[in-house]
């Protein structure tokens, strides 16, 4: 079976809307509600199976709000619609049964049966075996900067090389970002708030760079 029509089989799709129902959140630039996906699913899955085959899927463009930091500055989402977010879902839990295993065993984030719990629980470990310093590490403006050309030489370095899901992750990253009713291009980056993004992702808990 090739990726592509994994990630679109009827069995992943339905745990992919179930997923987003799960998530809840608010709705994208289109208004539509996580309550309406079954039906609309129901409606037009095939016409969107169709459109992703022949690479003719159109992402809509990221709605974009802003949250406020403890610092006071305020940091930039990207919330996709809902029925992007189904689709990059599916993709999301196809591409992780795949990656996953080359990810760091350090690395806590995102990650089936991982969790930020368990990185807090690896630290007490080491702290009980005399480790005594925490180091707190950020890339700033990490999404902001996601060179796309390179994400998608990453993924096939991972063996992920269906041109038509490399296609489709590629038009999710030049959706556009909407803000004050006008459409930016992605030129590079990648919105935080949507799925469609792969990397290492914090907590990461290493005794080797530790100092003891």
């Amino acid at each position: 079976m090739r990726l592509i029509d994994e990630i679109l089989s009827d069995s992943n799709i339905d745990r992919a809307i179930l997923q987003v129902k799960r998530n809840k959140g608010v709705s994208g630039v289109d208004k539509m509600t996580v309550d309406e996906l079954d039906e609309y699913f129901y409606k037009h899955r095939r016409e969107i199976r169709h459109s992703i085959l022949n690479k003719k899927y159109k992402p809509q463009s990221v709605k974009r709000v802003y949250i406020p930091k403890p610092n006071g500055k305020k940091r930039p989402l990207g919330i996709p619609t809902v029925v992007d977010r189904v689709i990059q879902q599916a993709v999301a839990q196809v591409l992780m049964k795949k990656l996953d295993s080359s990810f760091s065993e350090f690395s806590y984030g995102f990650r089936p049966r991982r969790s930020a719990q368990m990185a807090v629980l690896k630290t007490l470990e080491y702290i009980n075996e005399g480790y005594d310093w925490v180091i707190d590490l950020d890339i700033e403006a990490y999404f902001d900067t996601v060179n796309h050309d390179k994400l998608i030489s990453i993924l096939r370095e991972k063996n992920v090389n269906d041109s038509t899901t490399l296609y489709l992750i590629r038009k999710f990253m030049q959706a556009g970002i909407m803000e004050d009713g006008l459409v930016k291009p992605s030129r590079i980056g990648v919105p935080q708030g949507g799925l469609c993004r792969y990397r290492h992702k914090p907590p990461y808990v290493d005794k080797d760079i530790m100092p003891s």
